[in-house]
């Protein structure tokens, strides 16, 4: 289950469309977690910018929704409009960066699906030729972090490798393999 997401877009006036009557603001978000999409409906007077990280779980007594009233729905990519969808790509950057020891950890532990492909090559961008690098380097020793990966790897940006394969899953519902979002 979801605690935190990012928003993705504002709409303080409400969903377009429909007739004259009074529509609720909204705002589109992405958990952090399993990279859930949401329509969330923020709280009367509550400051909301896109970008911002903000609490939608359950209210505790260490934690309590302050921006976000409640969970309107969940939805798919093509419920997103175009600001939303265009952000997409910045929040998933910021939640694997965020959460480096995650997604180094996918680096250090993938393993082969056949005899002809490994775990590693789902990443868009990666070919065998790093692929196989990183299985090397990783044999020596497990990678701390995407600068370690990089430095000793030669993979450029492997925090972008890693975005790109979130963002794909998020976009197609029908993946054959979806190795980071929940569904």
């Amino acid at each position: 289950m979801e605690e935190y997401a990012y928003i993705l877009d504002y709409l303080p006036q409400g969903l377009p469309g429909g007739g004259f009557t009074k529509k609720e603001p909204v705002c589109y978000a992405l958990g952090d977690e399993e990279f859930k999409l949401f329509e969330l409906v923020p709280r009367a007077n509550a400051v909301i910018n896109i970008g911002d990280r903000v609490f939608i779980g359950k209210d505790t007594a260490e934690v309590k929704r302050d921006a976000i009233d409640h969970v309107k729905r969940r939805i798919n990519f093509k419920d997103l409009n175009n600001n939303a969808a265009a952000e997409l790509e910045y929040a998933v950057t910021d939640i694997v960066m965020a959460n480096q020891p995650r997604f180094i950890r996918f680096f250090n532990e993938a393993e082969a699906i056949s005899m002809r492909k490994h775990l590693l090559e789902e990443l868009p961008g990666l070919g065998k030729k790093s692929m196989t690098a990183i299985l090397d380097e990783r044999k020596k020793e497990p990678f701390k972090d995407f600068a370690d990966l990089a430095a000793r790897t030669g993979v450029k940006n492997p925090e972008k490798l890693i975005a790109a394969r979130i963002v794909l899953e998020i976009e197609d519902p029908d993946r054959k393999r979806y190795l980071f979002v929940s569904r």
